[in-house]
């Protein structure tokens, strides 16, 4: 998001460049496009400093966010975090679609499902406990691009749920040739819970859409549970 940001500035600055050397052809004054690049600028300069780059990031996703198949990739890769941390065991605390709804609830970034990680803790779990948890953890983290891959055949999402994934594996003293193994097999396991509940999942999406309470979302999932049972 950071890069996306910095080019984005730079194709703007080149725009109003441009302006400025055509600007004599169709009578613009040049203080226009001067007092306009200074403005981007200091905005540009102030948003970095003060706000940590949060200004771009909401003005880019909502640029982003008026094409409904980014939505719906958003919307849909979240609910597989969130499916999966629910047959999983794992605690929600939250979620937000959108980098305005993560702001105001004070989440960083783009947001997304928000998760009680204290279970990750080496100080409470011995080393067995601590390996079933992480296995946990990792295909909750791999969920949402396991769901856009399902959905979509690939998954444009997940650059900040591989490198929480690294990180807390490198915390934990695993080494780096483990990574790539690891994200491969938590994106089978959670593709598989997926499609496992499936119902559950398309039931979760159109909940999550309207943007029902966890303990709503919660219930959802767990009528489609009982539906599935009963089939079977």
């Amino acid at each position: 998001m950071e890069q996306t940001a910095l080019n984005l500035i730079a194709i703007g600055i080149f725009g109003m460049t441009l302006s400025a050397l055509l600007g004599p052809m169709f009578n613009i004054s040049p203080v226009i496009p001067a007092a306009t690049t200074i403005t981007v600028l200091s905005l540009a300069t102030l948003d970095s400093f003060n706000f940590q780059g949060k200004g771009a990031t909401l003005l880019l996703d909502w640029l982003a966010g008026t094409r409904s198949q980014h939505r719906d990739r958003i919307l849909r890769h979240e609910a597989g975090h969130f499916l999966v941390a629910y047959i999983l065991g794992i605690p929600i605390t939250g979620y937000t679609l959108t980098a305005w709804e993560a702001f105001k609830q004070g989440q960083p970034g783009l947001g997304g499902v928000m998760f009680n990680t204290d279970a990750l803790s080496p100080d409470v779990l011995d080393v067995r406990q601590l390996q079933w948890t992480l296995d946990r953890f990792c295909k909750v983290w791999m969920a949402g691009i396991a769901a856009e891959t399902l959905v979509y055949g690939s998954a444009e999402g997940g650059g900040e749920d591989r490198q929480k994934l690294r990180e807390t594996l490198t915390l934990l003293g695993r080494q780096g040739s483990e990574f790539q193994l690891k994200e491969r097999l938590a994106i089978r396991q959670a593709q598989t819970l997926i499609e496992e509940h499936w119902e559950s999942y398309e039931a979760l999406v159109a909940a999550m859409e309207q943007r029902a309470s966890i303990a709503e979302c919660y219930e959802v999932i767990q009528q489609h549970y009982q539906t599935s049972e009963v089939a079977a």
